[in-house]
């Protein structure tokens, strides 16, 4: 039997905290921008993506990168506001979309240093546990996975706390990774710099 996990990339979110005009997933990083390289190690999988997205990141992004969006599977959800439903309402939205899949991994579109390596061996996991996370050096990051058996939970999910309290409430096994992109999110100008930083480092030495 085909094993067939889902990557739910969840680019729904504000994006405040970054405070540039331009929206962070929008923002140049490695040689597309920051969801473009995050898109990008998805592919490098053998899963499928469902994209979680609003209408004005979408816009935001370069033209090369609305085209390569198009051939994935892209839900759309409403734009962050007073009456925004939080990260919790774009997983569910991504999971009823995919109700075939076998497991969902959930990765914030804010991670574009995520290996693909990484995202396979969570997928493989759940084949065995019903939750499981990437894990570098004892620390918890993303992406998180959940098997088919949470679906009703997932999709009922609410607030802004995303799957966390699944955590809270469930055992979930932890998968050792070495991949400190899962720990490294982009919230702040300060944060991208950084990773700037790493890439290019990593590139020069290699």
């Amino acid at each position: 039997m085909i094993w067939r996990p889902v990557v739910l990339v969840l680019a729904a979110g504000a994006g405040s905290r970054f405070g540039a005009d331009l929206h962070k997933l929008s923002q140049a990083f490695g040689g597309s921008t920051v969801l473009g390289e995050s898109l990008r190690n998805v592919a490098l999988t053998p899963y499928a993506c469902v994209l979680v997205i609003t209408e004005s990141v979408l816009r935001s992004l370069p033209v090369g990168l609305q085209r390569s969006t198009a051939m994935r599977e892209i839900v759309a959800v409403p734009e962050p506001g007073p009456g925004n439903k939080g990260m919790a309402h774009s997983i569910g939205a991504g999971v009823s979309a995919s109700a075939w899949a076998d497991a969902w991994l959930v990765l914030p579109g804010d991670m574009p240093m995520v290996q693909a390596a990484t995202m396979v061996a969570i997928g493989q996991s759940l084949k065995q546990n019903p939750i499981a996370y990437a894990q570098y050096l004892g620390k918890r990051g993303h992406p998180v996975g959940f098997s088919a058996e949470f679906y009703s939970e997932l999709t009922s999910l609410k607030g802004d706390e995303g799957a966390r309290r699944l955590l809270a409430r469930f055992p979930s096994h932890p998968i050792d990774v070495d991949d400190p992109g899962v720990l490294s999110d982009i919230d702040t100008p300060q944060d991208l710099e950084r990773l700037r930083r790493e890439v290019a480092i990593s590139s020069s030495a290699s």
